[in-house]
């Protein structure tokens, strides 16, 4: 399986809104002793275990609206294995939420999410898993594309560790029973 985690690569995007695929995919990766820096299709990749299976673990270095080149790589040098779209798991921010509140979907549209839209075009396919952590603020957003790519504000990183481990235990939800049951589990507030 490959759980990837949509992101920008570079310093100046580390800690930004948009960049929430690649905390949790660190995450994930510091908890399971994974080093996600194997250099394949334009992405850093790393192998761990969660919940007894082996899974891999993504971060594109495309920047988000070209994800889908290297998730598509991928997902074409693993379809010899069994590893298509239905074994692929995206991790993405989304605006259309509010802040904290995940969502998993087995598939579907790409929201206006612009790496969501990439890999939907390179994969010709929207049958895949993914889950979106919600950033959208109580007030209204006037500029949404400076808006993802801004840090957290204070009182945002102070939710932001909760938001983590909950969309962390999300994803070994899914591993371990399937994405229906985590589905009923997890989607929803914190």
């Amino acid at each position: 399986m490959l759980i990837v985690g949509l992101g920008n690569p570079g310093a100046e995007y580390e800690c930004t809104r948009h960049n929430l695929g690649f905390m949790l995919i660190d995450r994930i990766a510091r908890e399971a002793s994974a080093l996600v820096k194997r250099k394949e299709c334009r992405a850093l990749v790393g192998r761990a275990e969660l919940e007894g299976f082996a899974v891999e673990l993504v971060k594109p270095q495309t920047f988000m609206n070209l994800s889908g080149d290297s998730v598509a790589c991928l997902v074409a040098k693993r379809s010899e294995i069994g590893a298509g779209p239905a074994k692929l798991i995206v991790i993405s921010d989304d605006l259309a939420l509010p802040f904290g509140t995940i969502r998993l979907r087995p598939r579907g549209s790409a929201g206006g999410h612009n790496g969501l839209k990439s890999i939907i075009a390179s994969l010709n396919s929207d049958e895949f898993m993914r889950l979106r952590i919600g950033i959208l603020p109580s007030h209204p957003v006037s500029d949404a594309k400076r808006f993802v790519l801004e840090e957290f504000s204070k009182n945002e990183r102070a939710d932001l560790e909760k938001i983590l481990e909950r969309s962390r235990d999300a994803l070994h939800a899914v591993v371990r029973d399937g994405i229906d049951k985590a589905m009923s589990q997890y989607n929803g507030d914190m």
